[in-house]
């Protein structure tokens, strides 16, 4: 019995020893083969066994490959610091990363610390890093291409490509009389002024529609005849500066216009071929596919295929891969979800792991330290008045010949003067031809980031100048909405805001023309694409309409794609002139961290409280709060009551609890009166202290609502609370203070409760 018992024990055992002796005899055996070979002595030999560690460590530090890892660690930790800080200072996060590569070149880490940037960014391994970079910028590409709605081009282009393409040529113009006058100063030498003209020429003519498209989407501008008016501008703007770009490379290339005939009638093909045969192709494709809520493998790979094919192709004619990745893009198919789809398994590695490269690639090749001279910062000055010239005041005035107003005309002129990310792969291309020289590649370089840094405050600035009068049809509407109870409900998932809807009608429902409900939803700007942005809104507010329907409540509904959705939920809710805001308690409390919010992740899962607490014991050191981060920064910010709800199934407020611990809850009775005049809410009133019962305001206004409704509101002195009262509840209604108490004491009313609403008293 004891023999079978470590049967397994003694197999694992005999195995384990068996062979192990087997190996043995093997390896000594094996010595004797290696008489009369010419066996080589490691140059190590002889050493100590930590000298051994120590050679082997640092030849393993600078492997090619521990390298690279080194790079990228280095590269996406700096790209998102400084990408949050610029979102923090209302900027698109691309240029705190273009900011970022400049950072980490020779401009400042290189200046302040060579020694360290020699051994982060030695000059071998700078190949790796370029060939890397451009893999994302190929895969960049591809989804600027998917981006652009092509459909909306054919709808609404004829304004549209009248100023796109004046605030091309305006610019280009401008670009070319700009290099007469620096072409003997700022050319390398061998380069042709044509050649040197058209780069300095596409340089300004460049418009980010990346970049612009997620500010026209944090601006709320998507919705606006002026939104679609730029956005199909920048689409136009994109397409035709690609295929000039293309046309520019091919003559610099060939070194004439004449040289690159050839070329650019290759080019035309290529382009026929992709639209006439590809294309229809892909469209057959997808079809295939309808009704799947995924992309097969195989379809991954065809993609793929086509993408690489079709950069290569590009390549090999001489108009750069980045044109046949675009081009791979702009002709998938006019599937929305479809695109989707596919943009999500290339997004994420193409802008978080590999882009980031191309700043600090493009950082490490920016040399601010050659403009060492006041004439050389003139020069970069007068480049950059040139480009906003051509193209701010370019776009701005054709629009205001095409009839648009001042405000609108100046809005697109801003917008279209953004150059952002585009802008530095034309310089690339440029300093890679050996058409710029390095001290011109870093004035185009300071160019691009001043240009795409100034959009936002010269928005903020037309929309102060521009600050009209409300009319007089306004000004009475705003007046009925001062004598209505208006509620704002914030919400993240098309459950959470039909649960909310919900509870607002719970509180209004009687009150008739007396109220006003606000469905809001703020998407993270990020996750949005310009071209899906008006069927995430319907799919985000179609369980809200639904449920306002079943009601019979009428809604107004507000859609927001944001940067910052803290600081835009609170702006809307204290500019709005709302009476109470209603949210749901649902995010982890770390997300908003720091680090949570520099990384992007959510500590849902990975709790670091808990992780300290295993090495350290019990001692807290993130300073406890009932509220996810989200939450606080909400009801710091808000100068109106908040209502936070946590929800467990809630469907009414038939049934409501509220504990009142000092008298400082007792604003908490209002809220019970609404139910009850609203809902015919059940109010059980548990006095927990004893100093409610002697308050006399408490008495009066208790006795009033018993006298408009008898019978729906009780008061409770007792000690303790039978479970099966508690879970018998809708809902529970407590001040923030007194919800801290019971999450700090463990109560186990929060169990037993289905659902418990927070509300803050500012």
């Amino acid at each position: 019995m004891s023999l079978g018992k470590y049967k397994n024990v003694i197999f694992y055992i005999s195995t384990i020893v068996f062979f192990s002796c087997l190996m043995y005899w093997f390896f000594i055996e094996g010595k004797t083969l290696e008489i009369g070979e010419n066996i080589a002595v490691p140059k190590t030999a002889g050493s100590t066994m930590w000298e051994n560690f120590t050679d082997s460590f640092l030849t393993n530090l600078h492997h090619p490959l521990a390298l690279l890892l080194a790079q990228i660690v280095t590269i996406i930790l700096v790209a998102k610091l400084f990408g949050w800080i610029c979102v923090k200072l209302k900027q698109p996060s691309v240029i705190g990363e273009m900011i970022a590569g400049i950072v980490l070149g020779p401009s400042l880490f290189g200046l302040y610390f060579p020694e360290l940037s020699a051994f982060i960014f030695p000059k071998e391994s700078l190949p790796n890093l370029q060939f890397l970079s451009q893999i994302g910028l190929i895969l960049f590409m591809y989804i600027v291409g998917m981006e652009l709605d092509l459909g909306v081009l054919r709808k609404k282009a004829h304004d549209a490509v009248v100023i796109s393409h004046a605030s091309i040529i305006i610019p280009f113009a401008l670009g070319v009389g700009l290099s007469y006058f620096i072409y003997k100063e700022f050319a390398p030498d061998g380069i042709r002024f044509s050649s040197f003209a058209l780069f300095i020429a596409i340089a300004m003519s460049i418009t980010a529609f990346p970049v612009l498209a997620r500010i026209v989407q944090e601006r709320n501008l998507h919705k606006t005849k002026i939104g679609t008016v730029v956005i199909t501008c920048a689409a136009a703007d994109d397409i035709t500066a690609w295929c000039i770009l293309a046309a520019v490379i091919a003559i610099v290339k060939a070194g004439s216009f004449s040289g690159s005939v050839f070329v650019i009638v290759m080019a035309i093909l290529y382009v026929f071929i992709m639209i006439k045969a590809v294309r229809p192709f892909l469209q057959r494709i997808v079809e295939t596919q309808k009704g799947k809520g995924f992309i097969s493998k195989a379809l991954v790979a065809v993609f793929f295929l086509i993408l690489i094919i079709s950069s290569y192709a590009t390549e090999v004619i001489g108009i750069h891969a980045l044109f046949g990745a675009f081009m791979a893009g702009a002709i998938m198919p006019e599937n929305v979800k479809f695109r989707n789809l596919f943009i999500e398994k290339v997004e994420d590695v193409a802008l978080v792991l590999l882009l980031p490269l191309f700043f600090v690639f493009t950082g490490l090749r920016t040399q601010i330290g050659l403009l060492n001279d006041p004439h050389l910062w003139k020069i970069g000055g007068f480049i950059i008045l040139t480009a906003v010239t051509g193209k701010f005041v370019g776009s701005a005035l054709t629009a205001k010949f095409l009839k648009l107003s001042w405000k609108d005309s100046l809005t697109i002129g801003a917008l279209m003067n953004t150059r952002g990310l585009t802008e530095l792969i034309v310089l690339n291309i440029g300093y890679d031809l050996g058409v710029l020289g390095p001290e011109l590649f870093a004035m185009l370089v300071i160019m691009a980031l001043f240009t795409t840094f100034m959009t936002g405050p010269c928005l903020d600035l037309i929309n102060y100048l521009f600050k009209g009068k409300t009319s007089m049809t306004e000004e009475e509407d705003h007046a009925d909405d001062n004598t209505k109870y208006r509620v704002l409900l914030s919400f993240e998932t098309a459950k959470s805001g039909s649960t909310l809807l919900k509870l607002a009608d719970n509180f209004t429902r009687k009150m008739n023309g007396n109220k006003s409900i606000t469905a809001m939803n703020i998407a993270p700007v990020d996750e949005l694409h310009a071209f899906e942005i008006d069927e995430f809104e319907k799919e985000q507010f179609k369980s809200v309409v639904e449920t306002s329907q079943d009601l019979n409540v009428e809604i107004t509904t507000l859609f927001k794609a944001s940067t910052d959705m803290e600081s835009d939920l609170t702006g809307i809710s204290n500019k709005g002139n709302y009476d109470l805001l209603l949210i749901m308690l649902g995010k982890s409390m770390y997300e908003g961290s720091l680090l949570g919010r520099l990384l992007g992740f959510t500590t849902k899962i990975i709790n670091p409280e808990k992780l300290l607490n295993t090495v350290k014991g019990k001692g807290n050191i993130f300073n406890p709060s009932p509220f996810d981060d989200f939450t606080l920064q909400i009801l710091d910010k808000t100068n109106i009551p908040v209502g936070v709800l946590v929800e467990r199934n809630f469907s009414s407020s038939d049934r409501v609890f509220i504990p009142m611990f000092n008298l400082s809850d007792f604003y908490l009775l209002e809220y019970a009166k609404r139910l009850i005049n609203n809902n015919n809410s059940q109010i059980i009133i548990l006095d927990v202290t004893g100093q409610i019962r002697n308050n006399i305001e408490v008495k009066e206004l208790i006795r009033s609502i018993e006298q408009v409704a008898p019978n729906h509101i009780t008061l409770y002195n007792e000690k303790k609370i039978e479970k099966e009262f508690l879970q018998s509840q809708d809902l529970m209604l407590v001040s923030s203070k007194s919800w801290k108490s019971l999450i700090e004491t463990k109560s186990l009313w929060l169990s037993d409760i289905p659902s418990t609403l927070i509300i803050s008293n500012p």
